[in-house]
């Protein structure tokens, strides 16, 4: 869906920028309305987002699992007294036009598609800001006293934002609900640790709800209250879920297909014959020497494993069926390329291992799967993830082997940029896997430089 507007009306909405900011930040510095501001930790299980409703296409969203930071779940709201309009009506004038609130001077909401008078499910707008902030978001949910909004791909943060009314005690309530992290690294930097962006976003809807103040033709009644839970350990949530149908669809459309390689013929799959063979181990917390301790760190990262939890979501994303055996289990993978470019791919996972065994003399607890590629994948061959504990000093290793090869694609662009692309973009998936991995039991992001990882190429 094409997001931009033509480059006269761009550059025209462009100049309007430097006064739209330097009157927003004076505003800012100046505003005498009341706030109640306050801030405490929160808890996934308490303030998970809610769940993306099926009737909208999931495609290009941005969940708070694929942000990057801690997510914060923020609650503004504004009491309205004298105001003659139902929560419904409200609502409805509101949605005739975001701009009848939003701050004008310093954002606008743009519709891109849907009618310009309505606003209905599947909408899309762009948030247009100073400089490179656009803000693509779709309409999720629409209700008569509601609306909810999910981030797209490209926006600076990962999430839903709800906007909602209602009655309470002869008064109007609005409040403005998100849950949302960083969409990138550098986000993370301005918003969380700087403080920047989230002193623009703060006077950006505290000042959308003067603006509904307004259109309610009410007045304040006390003053603004914002509250704020900060989630630091957030899940890469929503990377298995089927609610898009067309997801559903093409993950259903896998059970049919076979392998695109003769599992008969892995004896001849070496570096000889054109194939690559890469291996990978990322060293993780160590434990007591002797067999895997209950919530240790190897039965923690089996756990990682079983979910696919180790793998970047800003890289791939894995869809399947939660409740399929892992043996056997089709996987829907989506490759992601500058965060623009997806490719779906299908894998079946096979191989699954659950063993201790002798190796140079030493004895190993070893556990793990593979999963191998399926007809229409881009390349051809099998991945093997395998976690290890040397049982006589209780090193914990997390292992990935490759054997692989480019399929035989019949469409020259796509085989062209898979040969030029591809191979950099398989590596940077083991190599950040491996830092994931180790990241997620450390509870913390480690270096790149980290990873003990050993590639060799063919």
């Amino acid at each position: 869906m094409p997001r931009n507007e033509p480059l006269p009306r761009r550059l025209t909405t462009a100049t309007r920028w430097p006064v739209g900011v330097t009157l927003t930040s004076w505003r800012y510095m100046w505003r005498t309305t009341p706030l109640y501001r306050s801030e405490e930790m929160g808890k996934w299980d308490e303030d998970t987002p809610p769940r993306l409703p099926d009737s909208v296409s999931h495609n290009e969203i941005q969940r708070v699992g694929d942000g990057v930071g801690p997510m914060f779940h923020r609650r503004y709201a504004a009491i309205i007294d004298g105001s003659q309009l139902s929560p419904d009506e409200l609502m409805e004038r509101l949605c005739e036009d975001l701009d009848r609130a939003a701050p004008t001077e310093f954002a606008t909401f743009k519709k891109v598609s849907g009618d310009e008078r309505e606003l209905r499910a599947g909408d899309e707008y762009v948030v247009r800001m100073p400089g490179p902030w656009d803000g693509p978001v779709r309409v999720i949910e629409r209700t008569p006293t509601c609306f909810r909004l999910a981030t797209l791909e490209g926006h600076l943060e990962a999430g839903q934002i709800l906007f909602s009314a209602r009655s309470e005690n002869d008064r109007l309530v609005f409040w403005i609900e998100s849950w949302a992290s960083s969409g990138d690294w550098l986000s993370n930097l301005l918003y969380h640790h700087l403080r920047m962006s989230k002193e623009v976003q703060f006077h950006m809807w505290t000042s959308f709800l003067e603006g509904v103040i307004k259109l309610a033709g009410g007045k304040r009644h006390g003053g603004l209250r914002i509250h704020t839970r900060r989630v630091d350990n957030v899940p890469a949530e929503g990377r298995h879920e089927l609610g898009d149908p067309r997801s559903i669809e093409a993950l259903r459309a896998l059970h049919d297909k076979p392998l695109n390689f003769d599992l008969a013929d892995r004896a001849s799959f070496t570096r000889e014959s054109g194939w690559r063979i890469d291996d990978y181990c990322q060293p993780l917390p160590s434990e007591p020497p002797g067999p895997p301790e209950p919530d240790g760190t190897w039965e923690r990262a089996k756990r990682l494993m079983l979910d696919y939890e180790f793998a970047d979501p800003r890289i791939v994303r894995a869809i399947y069926a939660q409740d399929a055996e892992l043996e056997g289990r089709d996987m829907l993978l989506e490759a992601r390329l500058w965060r623009v470019i997806r490719f779906r791919f299908g894998v079946r996972v096979g191989g699954v291992v659950d063993q201790s065994s002798t190796q140079d003399g030493r004895e190993v607890r070893l556990w793990g799967w593979s999963y191998r590629t399926l007809q229409d994948h881009l390349e051809m061959g099998q991945m093997d993830y395998r976690l290890c504990k040397w049982l006589d000093n209780g090193d914990v290793e997390f292992r990935i082997h490759v054997v692989s090869r480019p399929a035989r694609t019949p469409n020259p662009i796509i085989r062209w940029g898979f040969r030029v692309l591809g191979r950099r973009e398989q590596v940077r998936f083991a190599r950040r896997a491996c830092e994931r991995m180790a990241s997620l039991l450390a509870g913390e992001e480690v270096s790149r430089a980290a990873a003990e990882v050993t590639v060799r190429a063919a």
